[in-house]
Formats: structure tokens, C-alpha cells, sequence
């Protein structure tokens, strides 16, 4: 009985080891015929390896150019909305005469001519004047205010009594450095066509939008409503 038992387990292990044999045979004969058709057709088989490497090196390049192309863009607009934050806080530092003469240099790089900062005792309301590119004048207000404060409407009125009949202006910009306009002030900008820009507009402003730019936003970006002034 254990010589029988003996047998079979020998018959199995020869049956393993023939059938491993023949795997290593077909794989053989097969690694042959490919190295003697490579040797055989070697033009050939040099232009399909050129083929492959190089479709493997474009897809490397385009994936890492793609990758490269996502994180510029996520740190873009992540260093975009940064400086917009941080340049408006460094406006806050200005006395009110360089914040006047900034937001001059600011008309100037979007293209303005004849810019010229006019705030002083007796201004009238028209702190820098400036004509845009396609030759409209453009009259500001400057308000260098505590960030936690609001524009009331009675600065609102004061700008408005002067800044179309006196100034001539076609375009009245009233710029602040108050994180908003209270309610009422910002329905009198909107019916008296005032660009009215608060602190996070300022932000945008000061890290390259066009002045131009800001006016079809005008009267939004007030932030959450528990945080709008109604006075």
C-alpha cells in the first residue's frame, strides 16, 4: 500500500515537472522566433521600438505639462486672492494723501490720461480727477476709513452734490477702504450711477482688475447679510 501510495506521488511530481518543461519550451521557442524575426526584420523593429519609446516619452511630457499647467493655475488664483487681502491691508498704513496719490497711480496703469490728485481743503468732492482712454472724465472720491467702519448715505449725498454738476464728470467713482456701504448709501450710488467700491473691490482693484472692469459688479459683493449695515 505505501508503495503504491509512493508511485503516484511520483507520477504526480513527474507530471509537474514535464508540464513546466513544456511552459519553458513554448516560451523559448517563442523568445527564438521573436530575436530571429527582430534579427531578421532589425530596420523594422528599430522604427517600432523608435515608435513605442516615443509615445512613451510624449505621454511622460503631456502628463507632467499637465500637472505643471493645474498647479500654476491653483496657485494663481490662491496668490491672487492673497495679495487682493494683503495690499488692501497695506493701504491701510498710508497717510490720506498717499492713499490719494495711489489710487491715482492706480487710474494711470489702467490707461487713464491727465490724471492729477485734486484733494484738498475745497475740493468739492473730487479728490483725483482723470480721463479714461476713450476720453470720458472720470471724477473720484477717496475715503481712507477703518476697516470695520461703513459708508453712510450722507457721504454719499455730500459726493453727489458736486461731483455731476460742478465736476462734469462722466464717470463717479467713490473708493473706500470701509469694508461696505451701508444700504441706503449704496441704493443712491446705484440710482446716481456712482462706481461705488468698498475694501474687497479695492482688493481686486489694487492686484490688477481694470477700474472698467469693476463697474458690472457695482452695487454686489456686500459679503453675507447678518454683516450689511442698514443706517
Amino acid at each position: 500500500m505505501g508503495g503504491m501510495r509512493q508511485k503516484q506521488r511520483n507520477q504526480r511530481k513527474q507530471g509537474r515537472q514535464g508540464k513546466r518543461y513544456e511552459r519553458r519550451t513554448r516560451w523559448g521557442a517563442a523568445g527564438l522566433v521573436a530575436v530571429v524575426a527582430a534579427v531578421a526584420f532589425w530596420p523594422y523593429t528599430l522604427l517600432v521600438l523608435g515608435a513605442c519609446l516615443l509615445g512613451a516619452g510624449g505621454w511622460w511630457l503631456w502628463r507632467r505639462d499637465r500637472r505643471a499647467r493645474a498647479a500654476d493655475r491653483e496657485f494663481r488664483e490662491a496668490d491672487r486672492r492673497a495679495r487682493a487681502r494683503a495690499t488692501v491691508a497695506a493701504l491701510d498704513v498710508l497717510s490720506w494723501r498717499e492713499f490719494e496719490e495711489h489710487v491715482a497711480w492706480l487710474c494711470r496703469r489702467d490707461g487713464c490720461g491727465q490724471v492729477e490728485v485734486t484733494g484738498r481743503a475745497g475740493d468739492l468732492g473730487a479728490d483725483v480727477t482723470a480721463l479714461l482712454p476713450d476720453g470720458r472724465r472720470v471724477v473720484v472720491q477717496c475715503k481712507q476709513y477703518r476697516a470695520d467702519r461703513s459708508v453712510g448715505s450722507a457721504d454719499m449725498q455730500r459726493f453727489l452734490g458736486t461731483v455731476y454738476q460742478h465736476h462734469r464728470a462722466d464717470l463717479a467713482v467713490f473708493v473706500t477702504t470701509a469694508r461696505a456701504f451701508t444700504k441706503p448709501a449704496l441704493e443712491l450710488a446705484t440710482q446716481q450711477r456712482v462706481l461705488a467700491i468698498h475694501r474687497d473691490h479695492l482688493g481686486l482693484w489694487n492686484s490688477g482688475t481694470p477700474l472698467l472692469d469693476l463697474i458690472p459688479v457695482n452695487g454686489a459683493g456686500q459679503g453675507r447679510r447678518e454683516r450689511r449695515a442698514d443706517g
